[in-house]
């Protein structure tokens, strides 16, 4: 997926269904200049997005424990 995000930064947001983000990201990248911040943006997110699943994780284990 981060090499998605690199890549095709719009096709990394469509795929996780985060369609506003989508469609900003998209008329970023149509831009030659914009294609670099709409790659960093995806990626920032994509490890945005890992950093609050594992910190769900860990407050449900401390919930249950």
């Amino acid at each position: 997926m981060l090499l998605i995000a690199i890549l095709l930064p719009w096709l990394s947001f469509l795929l996780r269904g985060r369609i506003f983000h989508f469609i900003i990201c998209l008329l970023l990248q149509i831009t030659l200049i914009g294609w670099l911040p709409a790659a960093i943006w995806a990626v920032v997110d994509l490890q945005n997005r890992r950093a609050e699943r594992r910190t769900n994780r860990l407050v449900r284990a401390m919930r249950r424990g």
